[in-house]
């Protein structure tokens, strides 16, 4: 049965391919150090406790009903604080915030409101999901494969000779997957480079606008710093839509509460998308999150404790790693910077497993590891890289770091089976 070309070009989610994989496995008993999902065990990391009693308040208080279609007063004028008090942002909220159920519907309001069909939307690689989102607007792809010289991170040289033309730059920092982020130096090189490229647009020409996802720049660590374009060159701020909200500095994924911060037409465009989509965030949630982000001493208590014990468990996974290089395995990571995630490498294409079978490609070495280690990660292919890279996410939103050890051993037990 013949259905739309978006549906039958769309394509399929290599995280939930391997995601049901696992849970296959798990299913049957097996013991999975499932490292693979951008999201929370909320047994091991649990939203602020305020933030849980002021949601449970909100529905005694029979808040049920439909909120406004671009959030409530009361929260847009919260996130503004939050935003102003935190990163010196200062963003009207009658005007130029929207609130939505997450990150997700505010991205594809942004894609929505300024992109055409056939028009050029510039992303890198690996990043999330800015490949499905171009198709789903038949825009035209200008894809930036990254290396890990930069962090995984597009610079203003790369970037350069793709922007003539172009709608939208599509960024990200601390980025998923890669748990990088952009230095002060480097997103004020591509700031400039924007400016510039704006300048010498006609009147009646579109602008190119930048999307900013900046969903985990609380989750900073060590000397990191979290930069924004409109912070480093005021002049951004009418071409800078951000993405933003409570998911992931609050391990509240579904708790449903996202926005975006950007120039008064864009918004005013993307509230009225929202609206038909229906993708408001919870009444009940909304209240409680107005009320938990004004708890600034709260919301510090949390942030601290939390960071920390992300920050952990990233750290003692990078040092196993560490030592694994140093033993001579063919693996390597990058230091953590920031977010959840930690990049890895698995260079094992061409090795034999213990039952003569050779590792033909990193599909393969992505079931070895699998299978054998028993870890479950996701390879940067999965996030739009090419098929042979050898470098693969690693969350730790759900691990019980006193499993570290454990893992660590599984895997180089795994390792040293290889030939």
């Amino acid at each position: 049965m013949k259905l739309s070309h978006l549906a039958e070009t769309l394509i399929g989610s290599e995280i939930i391919k391997l995601a049901g994989e696992i849970k296959d496995k798990m299913a049957k008993g097996e013991k999975i150090y499932n490292f693979t999902i951008g999201d929370f065990d909320p047994k091991v990391f649990p939203i602020p406790a305020e933030f849980e009693q002021e949601i449970t308040k909100a529905y005694q208080e029979r808040f049920t009903n439909y909120p406004p279609a671009d959030g409530i007063l009361e929260l847009r004028k919260a996130v503004g604080e939050f935003i102003s008090e935190r990163e010196g942002l200062q963003y009207d909220p009658a005007s130029e915030i929207v609130i939505s159920c997450g990150g997700r519907p505010i991205i594809y309001a942004t894609y929505r409101t300024l992109v055409d069909r056939g028009e050029k939307v510039i992303y890198a690689t690996p990043s999330w999901n800015n490949n499905h989102y171009t198709h789903f607007l038949e825009a035209e792809h200008v894809v930036l494969e990254t290396k890990v010289e930069n962090d995984f991170m597009p610079t203003a040289e790369e970037l350069k000779p793709l922007l003539k033309g172009a709608t939208l730059l599509a960024l990200c920092s601390p980025q998923n997957p890669t748990g990088t982020a952009f230095s002060k130096k480097h997103l004020e090189e591509i700031c400039d480079l924007v400016l510039e490229e704006n300048k010498s647009r006609g009147e009646n020409e579109k602008p190119l606008f930048v999307m900013f996802d900046q969903m985990y720049w609380v989750l900073t660590f060590g000397q990191t710093q979290h930069y924004n374009p409109v912070s480093l060159r005021p002049e951004m701020k009418k071409y800078t839509i951000f993405i933003d909200g409570m998911s992931k500095a609050f391990a509240a994924t579904g708790v449903r509460v996202g926005w975006a911060l950007g120039p008064a037409n864009v918004i005013g465009k993307m509230k009225a998308i929202l609206s038909h989509v229906g993708a408001w965030s919870p009444m009940a949630e909304q209240k409680a999150a107005a009320r938990y982000l004004a708890q600034k001493e709260n919301v510090d208590k949390y942030l601290v404790h939390f960071k920390s014990e992300i920050e952990e468990r990233l750290v003692k996974i990078y040092e196993g790693f560490d030592s694994l290089k140093k033993a001579g395995y063919n693996v390597d990571a990058i230091a953590p910077q920031a977010a959840i995630y930690l990049t890895i490498k698995l260079d094992l294409v061409g090795k034999t497993t213990p039952a003569g079978t050779v590792l033909a490609d990193q599909a393969a070495v992505t079931s070895y590891i699998l299978d054998e280690a028993k870890l479950g990660i996701v390879p940067f292919y999965a996030f739009g890289s090419s098929k042979n890279s050898p470098w693969y996410r690693l969350s730790v939103g759900t691990c019980v770091k006193e499993e570290i050890p454990a893992m660590l051993a599984a895997l180089e037990a795994a390792l040293s089976k290889l030939s």
